[in-house]
């Protein structure tokens, strides 16, 4: 922005606006912003929320990036809103360069802290919402491991990097034995069964375990009874037989 007083000559009629006097100090402050429109409201009148703006890229920070809007009004955008998804978004930086024109939503304006939040990632739908915007207790979906560790594995779900998601290892299988996470491998398919979706916090519960025992008592429920005495391995047993002569 160009500097105000620069504008001004000496001998100059002005109209300012008291601010401030201090009697004591004999000393009275001036304000001349105050007499003139205030650009952040005038941005808020043009673009309010959920607009789009197009502008060049006035500085690239460690935290984020600021857009010069128009000359009085900068836009600044977060690294954290730069691309969805549950990591650092920081290496996203190295590809935007000054005097580079980008668009980017308005997120939020506060004319009165001369303000103005703008966001990338808002071009584009949100993953979290989605794939899990109608998602509910018990739904199947199937996920790929991204992560293997001692305690669980984290997994991509629905087949999105976008969306993580951690399965403990309790919720590996209905087996104890199983319940290992190093029996997984990066890449690998699993489905599993969501158990809490929170899309306050965009966290997602998911169980391997929880799909066995409901695809178990399907089976029971279609092929035998609790009655019958009869085991899921002589239910199942019989019906794997059949599905491989069909394929035969």
């Amino acid at each position: 922005n160009s500097d105000p007083a620069k504008l001004l000559s000496t001998s100059q009629q002005v109209e300012v606006m008291v601010l401030e006097v201090d009697m004591d100090k004999r000393r009275i402050s001036l304000g001349l912003k105050q007499t003139q429109p205030n650009p952040f409201a005038a941005f808020a009148e043009q673009h309010p929320v959920d607009s789009i703006v197009e502008a060049p890229v006035k500085s690239v920070t460690a935290s984020g990036i600021v857009l010069d809007i128009d000359g009085e009004v900068e836009g600044h955008i977060s690294a954290a809103d730069l691309a969805w998804g549950e990591g650092s978004n920081k290496d996203l930086l190295k590809e935007y360069t000054v005097g580079q024109m980008i668009k980017a939503v308005v997120t939020d304006i506060d004319p009165e802290r001369n303000r103005v939040l703008l966001g990338v990632k808002q071009l584009q739908e949100d993953p979290f919402t989605r794939l899990l915007g109608k998602a509910k207790k018990n739904q199947p979906i199937t996920c790929t491991v991204s992560k293997v560790q001692e305690n669980g594995i984290e997994v991509y779900v629905g087949g999105d990097d976008s969306v993580v998601a951690f399965i403990r290892r309790a919720d590996l299988s209905r087996d104890r034995s199983e319940q290992r996470p190093d029996r997984f491998a990066v890449g690998e398919k699993v489905d599993a069964l969501i158990l809490t979706v929170d899309k306050a916090t965009r966290k997602v519960t998911l169980s391997i375990k929880a799909r066995e025992l409901d695809e178990e008592k399907r089976v029971m429920a279609e092929f035998g009874s609790t009655d019958s005495g009869a085991s899921l391995g002589d239910i199942l047993g019989p019906v794997i037989k059949r599905a491989a002569a069909e394929e035969e």
